[in-house]
């Protein structure tokens, strides 16, 4: 089957606007890296999601699930097959100490919005770059605390397009890992159990925060953010930084020289550029301290 056949297939049940044929993937990802999508497609309701994962499914097209790109290295041959960016689907709700938030929502947002309601738990994804489905993803975490610590439920597509809720312990979430990646499900939604709290405490709580990932992150470059998971016993940035690697890279791409566990895009970098950069840092640290680092982001699509 030929892209336009995927195209004109979509588009019968969803609008021609939603469905991209050769999409340019850096001007959707935090890195600013990346080549084309075959098909780009956002959907606007969870059925229209459901459609487009069980064609996928059925008509056997490889689907990639793009969030807001903040964890993500796209390769510069860019992604064959559909890219499913559900960031229109951002609802967010507040019923009691209960937050529903969709797959596309900014975690940043709903941190915010929990917080102005005097809810407390989700402080510490105030400076968090990522959608929901990619915090739930990961069990994205922070200065402290972790998705697994505020969960109720959430609601996902298996690969087959069929729509499951599932509990906390059915989330399976552990260190940068869940269910979810084990089984490649889509996430749909999630649901927050968080508790009342203390305006005056909750806001000092998001403004220290804040100020700590403003002042040792480095911001002002495009990025993928925390590059490696944290080694056992060790922190990743730190074994980086003793490696005398900050400022070092290949092509646009270098290591930063605010926090070593970011590589930045500094001036124009490729995919390739920061692939390599990647693999540098793997190298030294491996030669210097005998430790394999292991990748938080994911590395998807083909070589240009």
């Amino acid at each position: 089957m030929t892209k336009q056949r995927w195209f004109d297939d979509l588009t019968g049940k969803i609008s021609k606007a939603c469905v991209k044929i050769d999409e340019p993937l850096y001007v959707h990802t935090m890195t600013k890296m990346g080549g084309r999508a075959d098909l780009y497609v956002t959907p606007t309701s969870e059925e229209e999601a459901m459609f487009v994962v069980a064609y996928a499914y059925q008509q056997n097209i490889p689907l990639l699930l793009l969030g807001n790109g903040s964890n993500m290295v796209v390769r510069d041959g860019g992604v064959r097959g559909i890219v499913l960016n559900l960031s229109k689907l951002n609802r967010i709700e507040i019923n009691g100490t209960r937050v529903y938030a969709e797959s596309g929502a900014d975690i940043i947002d709903v941190s915010r919005i929990a917080a102005k309601q005097t809810l407390t738990g989700l402080e510490f994804a105030c400076g968090i770059p990522g959608s929901i489905g990619g915090a739930m993803a990961m069990n994205a975490g922070a200065y402290g605390g972790e998705i697994k610590d505020i969960i109720y439920q959430a609601t996902v597509l298996t690969q087959e397009g069929q729509k499951l809720v599932l509990s906390k312990e059915d989330l399976e979430l552990g260190y940068r890992k869940s269910i979810i990646t084990k089984k490649g499900y889509y996430v749909l939604s999630a649901e927050f159990d968080l508790e009342p709290g203390n305006q005056l405490t909750i806001d000092s709580k998001v403004a220290d925060l804040t100020h700590l990932r403003e002042s040792k992150q480095p911001l002002e470059y495009p990025s993928a953010g925390s590059v490696f998971k944290r080694p056992p016993g060790y922190f990743a940035g730190k074994l980086i930084q003793d490696c005398e690697l900050q400022g070092k890279g290949f092509g646009g791409a270098e290591v930063s020289t605010k926090h070593a566990g970011f590589i930045v895009n500094k001036n124009n970098a490729t995919a390739t550029d920061y692939i390599q950069t990647i693999e540098m840092v793997r190298t030294k640290v491996k030669e210097q301290f005998g430790i394999e680092l292991e990748l938080e982001v994911k590395i998807v699509g083909e070589n240009a």
